[in-house]
């Protein structure tokens, strides 16, 4: 039988990939300033357990140089920097810890994704540590589940049964596949995710920035609370679903920042990375940082809350949990 567990039990370590210079835009200010937030982030995790880098061929001094002896490095070739979405999604079985290798298209087949290198790399890992890979014939990615590791997870209907993914399924299908991969006997659905997660660069309404398990039956939901805001209208229905599930629900109220030079933010405190004795959570610069570090404080109360600028981090559609994964202990 296999099990997913929560982020919240121990880990072996996490997995990040960086940014090849093929993703990322040809300004080198910008360039730089997103490579130095996924640094960032790998320092900071790296405190707290060991941290695996994958680096494009074409970016290892570049990696090197900004990571220092404080990360593993593994050099294999990349479109992307996801690990969240096409890394593998570990669970423990039997026979001890396995990878499950979900089918990984780019988020549904989007116009501009490349995918080739990284539908590979779920296998990749999975060897690299010696672990079996357990193949799925679904279309998904790490950031479209969350789940609590005692048989419950989340997910969007606008995911695993959207436009490019699995149009053909039935939410039966989904749930079964979810079960057998991940031993979990119960899915709640949410209709739709964050409102920036479906312009040209999102999602399409992945799970891991509007809710999260902090234990067993309590979950964080993104709060946005200018109604303005079209998250406004989204944050209660998510609540809703959350509360008639059972669960008690915690609102993490949104950044005050409402929109940037693009569109409405969908700049999300939810979207943290739980690791060894600490959290490393999105920060703005914005007035709301202090709050939400309050609120995570309460709700990981023996771990270290760590903020780090996760705003180059969003503006290419996600925030910190979306590039980390994480290996438990098998």
């Amino acid at each position: 039988m296999n099990r997913m567990p929560a982020e919240w039990e121990p880990h072996a370590g996490t997995w990040m990939s960086w940014p090849p210079s093929n993703y990322i835009e040809v300004d080198p200010e910008e360039s730089d300033r997103a490579r130095a937030a996924w640094a960032a982030v790998a320092l900071a995790v790296s405190r707290f357990e060991p941290l695996t880098m994958l680096v494009d061929p074409a970016d290892e001094q570049y990696a090197r140089d900004a990571l220092g002896d404080a990360v593993r490095i593994l050099v294999t070739p990349l479109d992307d920097s996801w690990m969240r979405d096409n890394g593998p999604t570990f669970v423990r079985t039997d026979a001890g810890l396995a990878g499950v290798d979900w089918v990984f298209n780019g988020w549904g087949a989007q116009q501009w994704a490349e995918w080739a290198k990284d539908a590979e790399v779920a296998r990749y890992i999975c060897a690299d540590i010696g672990v079996p890979a357990i193949a799925s014939p679904m279309v998904n990615e790490g950031g479209g589940i969350h789940v609590n590791g005692a048989g419950t997870v989340l997910v969007t209907r606008t995911v695993q049964l959207g436009e490019g993914r699995n149009p053909d399924w039935t939410q039966e299908q989904v749930e079964a596949e979810l079960s057998r991969t991940l031993g979990v006997d119960r899915v709640i659905w949410i209709d739709r995710g964050l409102t920036r997660d479906y312009e040209q660069f999102g999602t399409r309404g992945h799970i891991d920035i509007v809710a999260c398990f902090i234990n067993e039956d309590t979950v964080l939901v993104h709060d946005q609370r200018n109604p303005k805001h079209p998250d406004y209208e989204v944050s209660r229905d998510v609540m809703k679903v959350m509360a008639d599930a059972g669960l008690t629900v915690i609102p993490v109220p949104a950044p005050e920042a409402i929109r940037d030079e693009h569109d409405w933010v969908d700049y999300s405190y939810i979207n943290h990375y739980v690791c060894n004795g600490g959290v490393i959570l999105c920060a703005f610069d914005d007035p709301g940082d202090a709050h939400a570090r309050e609120i995570l404080a309460q709700a990981y109360p023996d771990r270290e809350i760590v903020l780090v600028d996760a705003r180059s981090i969003f503006a290419r559609g996600g925030g910190i949990h979306c590039i980390t994964q994480q290996q438990p202990i098998g």
